[in-house]
């Protein structure tokens, strides 16, 4: 099992190289941003909500126990601080790139889901009937019973877009793809019976569940909507997670694929350049040999002639 090197693979050294390989990747997140904000400020499917509805949709309107300017700290924020701090323990672009790139991934795709849902099912809040008549006299059309609102149309939208749980969805997506970071960081599935790794694990998850609660509690969402949420975010922060990293229980669980995908094409270079080496050096020696080959046949030929002359030589003198 290969471990980081330590300083070995920084933002200076490697940061570039790394974006580049992604950029497609980066593209499509701009695109997912892009269609997050078009999804937000088009109008929902305005759903019947006849007179005999509103029994169920007159609970207070209050505000929000978790704001929407909190959503993405608890989102986003918190998980990137957490990838953050273990760069500058490791010193690992590629982890920090990859967690990055996860985390945004997770976000974006369960926002534009959670959205487009939103839009397209425009199931009223709890507390509808105080958004749709702030004043407490209800107005209905007299043939369909359906409603005839008379507040603010801002706050009329926002009314429409219950299911599903875009604050639940979103903690989810973030804070679970946190969850799934830090078992593999702390190798919570070891084998080892450490029950205080799954601790830590089950954090973020809870802190995502808080908020989730705080929708019911607050009657910005029905318990299905809420529900429905956290299927979703978790779902897909699943999905990104394992699309970078492997699972946690496995050996490798600890580092992104592609850290292991760059170690794998380093050897494999390494030894391609020692398997060539070693041919340059026997034809070397094979050139050396021939010569030197050479040079004792002209040398047994030299020899070979000067003794016939001797012996014609002798001959002679006889």
């Amino acid at each position: 099992m290969p471990e980081v090197q330590s300083g070995a693979y920084t933002i200076r050294s490697h940061g570039v190289k790394v974006v580049k390989t992604h950029v497609q990747d980066w593209l499509i997140l701009l695109l997912l941003g892009v269609t997050e904000i078009i999804l937000n400020i088009i109008e929902p499917f305005h759903r019947f909500v006849g007179q005999d509805m509103m029994t169920d949709l007159k609970y207070p309107l209050q505000d929000n126990t978790v704001p929407f300017w909190a959503v993405p700290i608890v989102a986003i924020v918190l998980p990137f601080a957490v990838i953050i701090f273990y760069y500058f323990i490791r010193r690992d672009v590629y982890d920090l790139h990859h967690a990055l790139l996860g985390l945004l991934f997770s976000v974006l795709i369960t926002g534009v889901i959670t959205d487009a849902i939103k839009d397209a099912v425009g199931r009223p809040r709890p507390d509808f009937f105080w958004r749709c008549f702030p004043d407490g006299k209800g107005v209905f059309d007299p043939i369909t019973k359906n409603v005839m609102c008379t507040g603010d149309k801002s706050v009329i939208k926002e009314g429409h877009k219950s299911f599903p749980s875009g604050h639940t969805s979103w903690s989810f997506a973030g804070l679970g793809f946190l969850s799934w970071y830090l078992s593999g960081k702390i190798r919570a599935f070891d084998h080892r019976g450490h029950v205080a790794k799954l601790c830590y694990v089950l954090l973020p998850l809870l802190l995502a569940a808080l908020v989730a609660v705080s929708r019911v509690d607050d009657y910005w969402h029905h318990w299905q909507d809420v529900f429905t949420g956290a299927i979703l975010g978790t779902t897909v922060s699943s999905f990104c997670y394992l699309q970078f990293f492997p699972p946690p229980y496995d050996m490798d669980g600890w580092g992104p694929h592609a850290y292991f995908q760059m170690l794998a094409e380093s050897r494999n270079d390494l030894q391609s350049e020692t398997s060539t080496n070693p041919i340059s050096v026997r034809q070397t020696e094979l050139e050396s040999v021939n010569v030197e080959t050479q040079s004792q046949v002209e040398t047994s030929r030299l020899n070979t002639g000067d003794a016939i002359l001797d012996g014609s030589r002798s001959g002679m003198t006889r």
